[in-house]
């Protein structure tokens, strides 16, 4: 049989295994091999060929190689906690971008004295060499499989499976785990790996479910790649927005108010005006028309968009429909309401594309295990947008509602940090859409070939759609590697004609118009929480709270700084002048820690020359300088919005 290989096509008699075709390319690639690619299938190394393939060996260099180390990894982690602790009941363990955990049901709370132990054992079952063995069972016989081991979470896991579903486990010594795999040949090869923490964790992510106990961790294949992976572990909570944005004074939470509920402080209100503005005087130009709709309206409204019967779980109901009369909802979004203003009157071909955008506050019911700081809140502000236009101006908007998003990230800075993802449908799964599978290939058809004419690189996410249509999703990830959702751009050719959206043709006809639904910055907070990660908060000069800080030498020389800060504002300046009783030396310590972009200094020389003293934070100590120069220059900086 043939075997075509990334450079080569070979020969192989059939029966042949992934690792014997690493072997034959050379030793080095079998000792670094973890798995194959076959057919575009990822398989494990004992993996037999038998007809023609294309094949592809996996290292740890690759994302689907690293997957499956990190996955054996996951169970060895759970043979070692099973090992000292036998009663604990297992759940799932999978293995993630960065890492792998394990969630377990134990009564006992793990802490970290728990998890040196663990790693200790887990140390062990790599010197013991195990091999991983898979075996398939029937069904019934592997739910009885699993109840005579009392492990009830997998039990659950199977009879959730498809009807046709192959129900494979993993042995590893006198470990057995119900898993698909693939893995790899033993648990030697997991050479270099880290318990990192513990959390809590909702069984299948359900806060009506029992509380898990989850163990992170993460494993390469040198001490040194673990090494330069810790170490920026420790740089990323250094940057953790929810750490480092309570320090800075951006934002606090409180119990009394509830989860998901931040107060944004003086600094984050401010930043959050400061985009908010660019973003709306931006839109403005590219021919948006401002909004402004209710926060919440009632059932009939969610019932027509579909949001009523499949997105209920998330939204906040006010209200029984069972005992009042009306029942009313906070919005999870604008859409709907922004259509009443499309319906407001009559549409012509001539009035298309029309651009509603609203700065718009929403609100979801997200389940309180996936609260973080400000990137996962229940309530938001996005910079939301609705475009209603004709069939032949839908790639054209589609690109410029694109272009502005990526304006926006680029001057933030962030631009570099993101990917792409097509969000399709899946078609297995009806009863999430609206809609017709024709109208679904019709629409996704339309944004795949729209993103191949702007050659937009992009990973497919099946199931990933909205419940009305297909989208563009603009990913980032935070600084521990989390990825979420940044900006969307959706196509949508259902609600329009739902809701009785029409416009006249140039034929006399009436028509629905297609609808892009997007955001231009996404979500503010999560925004704000991505900046200061990125900027480790010293945020650019443009979007600081403060941008200067004046320090008097003394009190003698509070009246010159009151002078030079009046004189800053202004030129509209965001200035604040350290009137304490405190050491020059303090002063400059904490405008450092603030992350201010400059301080001017001013003393007795200062005031007899009618200067300031600049200090830079990117630059350091500039000399003194007359406010006639220092202020075009500062904004100047701040015109291009220079990071």
């Amino acid at each position: 049989m043939k075997i075509t290989l990334k450079d080569d096509v070979k020969e192989f008699q059939p029966g042949i295994t992934v690792y014997d075709i690493a072997k034959s390319i050379g030793d080095g690639l079998a000792r670094a091999a973890t798995g194959g690619l076959v057919n575009g299938e990822v398989k494990e190394l004992t993996h037999t060929i038998t007809t023609d393939s294309k094949v592809e060996i996996l290292t740890f260099a690759d994302e689907q190689g690293k997957l499956i180390l990190r996955h054996t990894a996951s169970h060895i982690l759970a043979q070692a906690v099973k090992r000292l602790y036998p009663d604990v009941k297992l759940a799932i363990g999978p293995a993630t971008d960065s890492g792998f955990y394990y969630d377990f049901d134990c009564e006992q709370s793990f802490t970290n004295e728990d998890l040196v132990k663990i790693e200790a054992e887990m140390k062990k079952i790599v010197k013991e060499r195990i091999r991983l063995e898979r075996f398939e069972l029937p069904r019934q016989d592997a739910i009885d499989f699993m109840q005579k081991r009392n492990e009830p979470y997998k039990v659950e896991l199977i009879n959730d499976l498809p009807e046709d579903a192959v129900i494979s486990f993993y042995k590893q010594g006198d470990f057995v785990d119900l898993c698909a795999g693939p893995h790899l040949f033993d648990t030697s090869a997991v050479k270099a790996f880290k318990l990192l923490s513990v959390t809590g964790a909702y069984w299948r992510g359900n806060e009506k479910n029992k509380m898990l106990q989850r163990i992170y961790g993460t494993a390469y294949t040198s001490k040194d790649d673990l090494n330069a992976h810790l170490e920026q572990l420790e740089e990323a909570k250094k940057r953790d927005h929810n750490k480092l944005g309570r320090e800075l004074g951006y934002f606090t939470t409180v119990d009394l108010i509830g989860q998901g509920l931040p107060i944004l402080l003086p600094k984050g209100a401010r930043v959050m005006q400061i985009l908010q503005r660019f973003v709306e005087d931006t839109e403005q130009k590219k021919g948006w028309l401002l909004t402004k709709t209710p926060y919440m309206a009632k059932s009939d409204l969610y019932k027509l968009s579909g949001h009523w019967d499949h997105y209920q779980d998330s939204m906040f109901i006010l209200g029984d429909e069972e005992k009042d009369k009306e029942v009313f909802a906070l919005r999870p979004m604008t859409c709907p309401f922004q259509y009443q203003a499309y319906l407001s009157k009559m549409r012509s071909y001539r009035d298309l594309p029309l651009r509603y955008n609203e700065t718009s506050t929403l609100f979801r019911k997200e389940a309180s295990g996936e609260m973080h700081g400000l990137i996962r809140v229940r309530q938001f502000t996005i910079s939301e947008g609705h475009l209603m236009c004709r069939p032949d101006q839908l790639e054209a908007e589609f690109k410029s509602c694109l272009e502005m998003a990526i304006y926006m990230l680029k001057t933030l800075g962030l631009y570099e940090d993101v990917s792409y993802r097509f969000s399709k449908w899946d078609p297995d799964d009806r009863d999430k859409y609206i809609g017709t599978q024709e109208q679904w290939n019709e629409s996704q058809d339309m944004m795949e070939k729209i993103l191949e004419h702007l050659e937009i690189p992009y990973k497919v996410g099946v199931g990933e759609a909205a419940f009305y249509g297909p989208k563009l999703d603009i990913q980032i990830k935070n600084v521990f590697g989390k990825e979420d959702t940044l900006i969307t751009i959706q196509i949508d050719q259902l609600l329009a004609e739902k809701f009785g959206m029409e416009y006249i043709d140039t034929d006399g006809e009436k028509k629905n118009p297609y609808i892009i639904h997007r955001t231009s910055i996404g979500c503010y907070e999560r925004t704000l929480a991505l900046l200061i990660e990125k900027y480790a908060g010293a945020l650019p000069t443009w979007m600081a709270p403060t941008q200067v800080q004046i320090i008097p030498v003394s009190e003698k020389y509070f009246d010159y700084a009151q002078k030079v800060k009046e004189e800053l504002e202004n030129a509209d300046l965001r200035v604040e002048a350290d009137f304490r009783n405190e050491k020059l030396g303090y002063k400059i310590r904490e405008a450092q820690l603030e992350k201010v972009p400059y301080m001017l200094i001013v003393g007795e020389k200062e005031e007899a020359d009618n200067t300031v003293s600049v200090r830079s934070r990117k630059d350091g100590d500039m000399g003194a300088k007359a406010l006639s120069d220092f202020i075009p220059a500062i904004l100047a900086e701040i015109a291009t919005k220079a990071h």
